[in-house]
């Protein structure tokens, strides 16, 4: 069995944090009536989870299949086995985020933002196609601002992760690495065009079913997966190494300082301000963190926090909306179980949201995967 990039997955463990962190200071804004959140880019964690997947996939499996060249000795793999071995790493979390969604939404009633009673048929239709992965079509609206998932919104990105897995298997995997930089460089550009000109002051977003935030977010699903691809063949083309400062804690420090920057646009009065730097942070920084973590090692203690901050992040990052949803809806209801607002009180939901999610890996996702392995 190969090595784990053992820094990789704690840092996969920080943007997941940085994401429930960015999604609290949202309810923060909406219960003081802001029009906008103090930590602006941490939506961008998911163009570092693309970037990160696309480097796993490459490292793990292109020396796996049937039809490559340089196979390991012994193990060959086809599409159908490689989609069954990425089957059993998303599903059973994705099954559990959507479960806890519809929950959450009972818990308020069955009500979309403006406080009606959606249609059992509507939510029961979001629910299965929730349970496949499979987006809900713009005809039918529970949460009433275009969700394609909208009993666990922040799943739209791994609909995306199961289209890059299927991209992966069929196309990226058999590109010469002289294509897959022509499409890098493309794909880049791409981004950079839509992040100036599609008119949200982002280079994409992907939580919604309207063709502009759609399309940005395979836009950004089509740059960060190859990209991570291309820095793992070039990766294997030099010896990993331990360097003398704290890679971990550099690395994560740096990925902790991009996401949770405020909006740039505000604080510059310069429109183009926000892209810019959201291009930067995920054509230049976030490739920069993935191979600088990729080359240290750690021990000790510090093996065991970024082990444990790998292990949470996914679940973490599956289940940790619905409770966002619950907020957010007693605050707009004004029926807050824990009394009048306070800063506690995200606390207390961040608090939760790591406890339920250490409590999924360790007594539903890892030991139902192993058993489905076993299968």
């Amino acid at each position: 069995m190969k090595p784990r990039y053992d820094i990789l997955d704690g840092l996969r463990g920080v943007a997941a944090l940085c994401v429930l962190v960015t999604h609290l200071f949202e309810a923060i804004a909406f219960a003081n009536g802001d029009a906008e959140q103090n930590f602006f880019h941490g939506f961008l964690a998911v163009d570092f989870f693309f970037i990160l997947s696309g480097f796993v996939m490459g490292y793990a499996y292109d020396n796996r299949w049937k039809d490559s060249k340089t196979k390991e000795e012994g193990y060959t793999m086809g599409f159908w086995g490689f989609c069954k071995r990425r089957l059993i790493r998303l599903h059973p979390m994705a099954v559990m985020g959507c479960c806890l969604g519809l929950v959450a939404f009972a818990i308020q009633g069955f009500t979309n933002w403006n406080n009606e009673v959606v249609p059992m048929s509507q939510i029961a239709l979001c629910f299965l196609l929730g349970l496949f992965m499979l987006p809900s079509p713009a005809s039918v609206e529970v949460r009433g601002n275009t969700e394609i998932f909208p009993l666990n919104g922040p799943h739209w990105s791994l609909f995306f992760e199961y289209l890059g897995s299927v991209l992966y298997a069929l196309l990226l995997r058999k590109l010469p690495t002289k294509w897959l930089r022509i499409w890098v460089v493309v794909a880049g550009v791409a981004l950079v065009v839509n992040g100036l000109y599609q008119g949200e002051g982002t280079i994409g977003y992907g939580w919604s079913s309207t063709p502009y935030n759609f399309m940005g977010g395979a836009i950004r699903l089509l740059f960060g997966y190859p990209l991570g691809l291309l820095l793992a063949r070039m990766f294997r083309e030099k010896k990993p190494s331990t360097v003398k400062i704290p890679v971990f804690a550099t690395c994560a420090l740096a990925l902790v300082a991009l996401l949770l920057v405020p909006s740039v646009s505000t604080l510059t009065g310069w429109a183009p301000a926000n892209p810019l730097f959201q291009c930067f942070c995920v054509i230049v920084a976030f490739p920069a963190i993935v191979w600088f973590g990729a080359r240290g090692v750690v021990s000790g203690l510090q093996k065991s926090i970024v082990v444990y901050l790998g292990r949470l992040s996914y679940p973490l990052y599956a289940i940790h909306y619905p409770l966002i949803y619950l907020y957010i809806h007693w605050i707009n209801t004004d029926q807050h179980p824990f009394g009048p607002y306070a800063w506690s009180t995200p606390v207390g939901v961040a608090i939760i949201a790591i406890v339920v999610a250490t409590l999924c890996f360790k007594f539903y996702d890892e030991p139902l995967r192993r058993w489905l392995s076993k299968k």
